[in-house]
């Protein structure tokens, strides 16, 4: 790796002083349970803050303890997962929580390696949950931590990122100060979010401004970057995230469970029987996924398990539910 002169000691108590006193009111900043803290950093992936917080408030007040999710149906979890999108999170969450009920003794692991171990939690999630609820000094990387980083150490990372992933985790690990874990990674998360942004860099409110060597270039790269790429994007009302979100949405809505043929006609007003295998493709993939589960409808209206696709004629009329 390259030698590039870091923040000094000065530099990063600037930092740590300016987030006492400009730091947003996060409910998750408030707690070091470690449950919090990991449902908070699931929540947090792909979501604004601001989306989070109520959500945040009404899952906890539904599931308020590990045990308590841990022993959830699946199916009422995804269902209070609703508005947050990326369903499959709600799931990992869960999943994680039940390796540690059943391997842990309900009592979530502090080790960030042993945490990325559990379903669903990458090294930066197995980061957080250890500095933010255990108050560990490790170094992790986030979107807007890693733009920090990269800004302050190497100079701007557009068009091209001047630091490897691998070069800024190294430094994330090593510009972390002694007994100061939390409120470092807190104030570099804050300082990513609200004034380092990706497409605007307010230099004069920044405490790193001085020592970035970022700052003589960076305002003028963020003007002359093209704020669209030249390839048109998909739109995402035709998208399968858009497709597998509406048919969760429509499964929440129906406990007792939605045939194909209804699911068919609620994402296309022209659908018809032609379009069964193009239904079917997305429900494929959410029951691959853990997301929903199928069954036969019957004459009496009861269902039963049903192995595959594998009803002929009345192939439409198969229920598709949430996970009990």
């Amino acid at each position: 790796m390259t030698q590039r002169p870091l923040p000094s000691t000065t530099a990063r108590q600037r930092l740590i002083d300016w987030y006492h006193e400009h730091h947003r009111a996060l409910p998750w900043r408030e707690t070091r349970d470690p449950y919090r803290i990991l449902v908070s950093e699931i929540m947090l992936q792909q979501t604004q803050a601001e989306r989070v917080v109520p959500k945040y408030h009404e899952f906890l007040a539904r599931f308020p303890t590990l045990a308590a999710l841990a022993d959830a149906p699946a199916g009422e979890v995804i269902r209070a997962w609703s508005g947050l999108g990326y369903n499959r999170r709600a799931l990992n969450l869960q999943r994680a929580c039940r390796v540690v009920a059943e391997e842990y003794g309900g009592v979530m692991p502090s080790d960030p390696g042993v945490l990325a171990k559990l379903p669903g939690i990458g090294p930066y999630t197995a980061g957080a949950v250890a500095c933010f609820a255990f108050e560990a000094d490790v170094g992790f990387v986030d979107t807007n931590i890693r733009r920090v980083i990269h800004r302050v150490v190497a100079g701007p990372e557009l068009p091209e990122p001047a630091m490897t992933e691998r070069e800024v985790i190294e430094v994330a690990r090593e510009l972390v100060p002694a007994g100061q874990g939390y409120v470092w990674n807190q104030a570099l998360m804050e300082l990513g979010a609200t004034v380092c942004r990706t497409r605007m860099a307010e230099c004069a409110r920044c405490p790193l401004e001085r020592d970035c060597r970022a700052r003589p270039l960076v305002q003028l790269v963020l003007a002359t970057m093209p704020r669209s790429v030249a390839k048109k994007p998909e739109r995402f009302e035709s998208s399968n995230r858009y497709y597998r979100g509406r048919i969760v949405a429509a499964l929440r809505e129906s406990p007792d469970g939605v045939s194909l043929r209804d699911l068919g006609l609620a994402l296309k007003p022209d659908f018809d029987d032609a379009d069964a295998d193009w239904v079917i493709g997305h429900v494929v993939g959410l029951v691959r996924d853990g997301l929903a589960v199928r069954g036969v409808a019957t004459s009496a209206g009861a269902r039963e398990d049903s192995p595959a696709y594998d009803a002929g004629e009345s192939e439409l009329d198969e229920l598709i539910r949430l996970p009990d």
